[in-house]
């Protein structure tokens, strides 16, 4: 089995953002300035803060978000095993389920490094 491709679930769903953006311009400018403010640095770091979204993510088996807080830990530069550590905690937390959706959180790591995105050891 192939498996879901991150990297195209992630084109696909930027180019349907546009069209929210374009069309509901006040309601998703106000959803980018929350996702700001929630991202700033601070008491926890940005890469912390996108490791808490992963998480929550997988517990909800969010296909889309899982492919986008992926690649913005990636550009972060989160290592592999950081990534590993926070899938445990989220199966810990969701039991079985959530151990299957960590697993394709695994796939998506590796379909954007076989992209060409950089990712540390």
């Amino acid at each position: 089995m192939a498996g879901k491709s991150f990297v195209h679930i992630t084109r696909d769903v930027s180019k349907s953002l546009e069209t929210l953006r374009a069309e509901t311009p006040e309601a998703m400018d106000g959803f980018s300035q929350l996702a700001r403010a929630a991202l700033r640095d601070g008491a926890l770091s940005a890469l912390n803060k996108e490791l808490i979204a992963l998480a929550i993510g997988v517990a909800s088996r969010c296909d889309a978000c899982t492919g986008f807080y992926v690649k913005a830990l990636i550009r972060l530069g989160v290592t592999r095993e950081q990534l590993m550590k926070t899938l445990a905690i989220c199966t810990y937390m969701g039991g079985g389920p959530t151990l299957m959706y960590a697993a394709e959180a695994v796939r998506a790591y590796e379909k954007f490094q076989e992209a060409g995105a950089k990712v540390p050891a």
